[in-house]
């Protein structure tokens, strides 16, 4: 099932292979600078606008990148790490699925990670 936008965790010494690979790859990439923690920009995919969202430290050393459209190439937050990781070769953290509100807080520290070892669900303890 699609999920209504996609977002992924790379550590931040990570970002500029992450905005490289998807400038040069994916189709033109357009950020703005950063404000504060924030960077806010646009990929533009087959002519579609695909807002973006780069939070540095959202958890410790590793950023957010958040994608606000279900048009990415991704149906999945995982699909995306998958693909990030086989692009960068670096570690990509996400989501197990998709959350809402509604299902509270169970399984709200379970992860995935796709690294040179493979993919494991792990226990993130996110720490605000």
């Amino acid at each position: 099932m699609r999920q209504p936008d996609i977002e992924i965790y790379l550590r931040e010494e990570n970002l500029d292979a992450l905005t490289d690979w998807l400038g040069q790859q994916l189709g033109s990439l357009e950020l703005k600078g950063w404000n504060g923690l924030t960077r806010h920009g646009t990929l533009m995919l087959d002519g579609h606008p695909i807002p973006m969202m780069i939070v540095r430290k959202a958890a410790g050393k590793w950023a957010s990148v958040w994608f606000d459209s279900d048009a990415t190439p991704w149906d999945t937050d995982l699909d995306c790490a998958r693909a990030i990781h086989a692009a960068i070769g670096h570690e990509v953290r996400c989501s197990v699925g998709g959350w809402s509100e509604e299902q509270g807080d169970a399984d709200v520290d379970l992860w995935m990670k796709v690294n040179e070892e493979g993919e494991a669900e792990f226990t993130w303890a996110l720490k605000p």
